[in-house]
């Protein structure tokens, strides 16, 4: 953090990147830049690791979350002196979950995630669900993760809000036909809970899913900091945290809800 102000970078990946070394060398080639910025974390998106539309081939590319890609991405976080927030496919056991971990300068873990709410379709066939959620603290900030589908109910932003959240990362494979979600649902959710919130989304097609792109920092009082177009690339932002105050103080929907709770059981 410089200055007391949070720089967030969203990698906003090419699809098409057909194996999970050719995605290492993408990422490999954009951290010098990223790096440049004096970027605290990047963030990348769900699935970035094996590639999200892949049919049966996601259970090969699964790892553990300590597995071989972990360690490389962990590598690299040391090397370039900043934190990569990635999603993956977790292997443990005889289970897979469609996860997200970020490991942050130190080359250590800050924090992981199990997608909770899995769409029907390719991932109800693969992925079993996450049970829980989970705020971490990097360089003064509260941090929580939702991945993709997750953030599309209220109810999880507003959950990790309430444990203290003041930045939501959420990793998302959106396809092309799904504008609505990026470019207002999602947004709502940092002005409805007074947080920031970063969309990483992939652009490009992969085995004939066209993906949105439309990566996207919002912030807590209705502003856009970034938001990318259609074509890989990184946006970037730099998070102010007293406007996280100032905006539950200004609009305390926070704190009102539990004044309304009553009425809606």
């Amino acid at each position: 953090m410089v200055d007391g102000t949070f720089r967030l970078a969203v990698g906003q990946s090419p699809a098409e990147l057909a194996t999970p070394e050719a995605r290492l060398e993408w990422l490999r080639g954009v951290l010098p830049k990223v790096a440049s910025m004096q970027t605290d974390l990047l963030l990348l998106p769900e699935l970035f690791a094996t590639g999200y539309n892949i049919g049966d081939q996601i259970a090969a590319r699964a790892e553990p979350a300590d597995g071989p890609t972990a360690q490389t991405i962990a590598a690299l976080s040391k090397e370039h002196g900043l934190a990569i927030h990635y999603g993956f496919a977790e292997a443990c056991g005889d289970d897979l979950f469609n996860a997200a971990q970020c490991f942050g300068p130190d080359g250590k873990r800050l924090g992981s995630h199990r997608k909770l709410a899995i769409p029907p379709g390719f991932e109800s066939n693969h992925f079993k669900r996450g049970d829980a959620f989970y705020v971490f603290s990097y360089r003064d900030l509260r941090v929580a993760t939702l991945i993709c589908y997750d953030a599309e109910f209220p109810e999880t932003a507003r959950h990790v809000a309430r444990m203290g959240a003041e930045l939501i990362l959420v990793p998302t494979a959106l396809g092309a036909q799904w504008g609505w979600v990026s470019q207002t649902m999602i947004p709502s959710r940092a002005y409805e809970n007074g947080v920031f919130l970063a969309y990483a989304n992939s652009a490009g097609t992969e085995n004939g899913m066209h993906f949105l792109g439309q990566s996207f920092v919002a912030t807590p009082d209705g502003e856009e900091l970034a938001r990318a177009d259609a074509t890989p690339q990184v946006i970037y932002a730099a998070i102010e945290r007293g406007r996280v105050t100032r905006a539950q103080s200004r609009l305390p929907y926070l704190n009102d809800l539990a004044v309304l709770r009553a009425a809606i059981r």
